[in-house]
């Protein structure tokens, strides 16, 4: 069986961007992560230890998020996959959507977005 569990909208303050301004000022950074994995047997027991705990994971994004400066939102949000597929194994496949906003563009628009979904094993 595949359920998921999904983190919508995460948000951090974080200093990624290419541009030393960026990394200097910093900006608002979300993130979405779509976790496919069982809790069939967590939702049959009612028990928090037989799932994915998804304040554990946000906690771990935000580390993630806040470890060291990258210069590519395309690099946090496979570090973010990477990571978390390393840490859960119970994850069968994951989706990581990462939004930088303010983004220095020369024009207007809401954010810029990478997604990653891998497989676990992959």
């Amino acid at each position: 069986m595949i359920n998921v569990i999904r983190i919508k909208n995460a948000s951090f303050y974080a200093y990624h961007g290419a541009l030393k301004e960026e990394q200097n000022i910093g900006g608002r950074f979300e993130a979405d992560v779509d976790i496919y994995t069982d809790f069939s047997k967590a939702a049959e027991k009612d028990d928090l230890r037989l799932t994915i705990n998804y304040d554990e994971v946000y906690k771990f994004i935000k580390e993630i998020v806040h470890q060291k400066k990258l210069y590519l939102i395309e690099t946090l949000a496979t570090t973010i996959a990477n990571e978390l597929l390393n840490r859960y194994p119970a994850i069968q496949k994951i989706a990581v959507r990462v939004r930088k906003h303010n983004v220095p563009v020369g024009g207007v628009l809401d954010y810029v977005e990478a997604e990653v979904i891998k497989e676990n094993g992959e």
